[in-house]
């Protein structure tokens, strides 16, 4: 994408109402105004609250609201201009049930209440295969324990990817800490009772990895 191209897109994100882009300062050095908030002040009811983590151009987010109006949906992504698409297509869509914040995965506890979530989603993300990267994937027992400060006390997680390396690690780590698998499938198109969601739902780099017959996995689970 074009220096040009991104610079539009990020001045577009600045007027478009679903787009919430705070400041570092304004969610570590004090309380982030719709921390506890989001429902009341955002979306105006009291709806379930479900999260996109790592968006990426935002397809989950927008066709979940669709499927869903019942519900809240908030891609998060750090890139803003990846998912300036997504926050677009909801508003054409006139989907009021639909936003995006542009921060760090890291700080989700920090924007978002305890007992806030409902539902998370983690669709596609960098495996971090390496050894040492092993603190940056988005499953690790860190961001887990994030995950569960703002989770409901029943709320549940999605994991869906490609990497066959993230899906193993990730069900070992939920055995291995006692958490509650509810479903897992290393391979959703091939194999019956994948949630319709799953695959009805497809990003634009799950299309091409379909293309080459590669294996989607998907795991929904309770963190405990």
């Amino acid at each position: 994408m074009g220096s040009k191209n991104k610079q539009k897109r990020f001045k577009e994100n600045e007027i478009f109402a679903n787009v919430f882009q705070p400041t570092r300062e304004e969610i570590v050095d004090g309380v982030y105004q719709y921390k506890g908030n989001w429902n009341k002040e955002v979306f105006k009811n009291n709806n379930p609250l479900v999260l996109e983590l790592g968006c990426g151009k935002g397809e989950y987010t927008v066709e979940l609201a669709k499927k869903y109006p019942d519900k809240n949906f908030i891609g998060i992504d750090i890139k803003g201009a990846r998912f300036w698409r997504g926050a677009k297509s909801a508003l054409e869509d006139n989907l009021n049930n639909a936003a995006f914040l542009r921060t760090q995965i890291e700080l989700v506890d920090k924007v978002f209440a305890e007992n806030e979530v409902d539902e998370i989603w983690i669709t596609f993300p960098d495996p971090q295969i390496k050894y040492k990267r092993t603190k940056h994937r988005m499953t690790n027992t860190k961001f887990l324990q994030r995950y569960k400060t703002i989770l409901k006390p029943e709320g549940i997680m999605n994991l869906k990817t490609d990497s066959e390396f993230m899906h193993g690690y990730t069900l070992g780590l939920l055995h291995g800490e006692g958490h509650e698998v509810l479903y897992a499938n290393h391979n959703i198109y091939k194999q019956e009772g994948s949630p319709e969601e799953v695959t009805r739902i497809q990003t634009f780099y799950e299309s091409q990895y379909l293309k080459e017959d590669k294996a989607i996995t998907y795991i929904r689970f309770k963190i405990n």
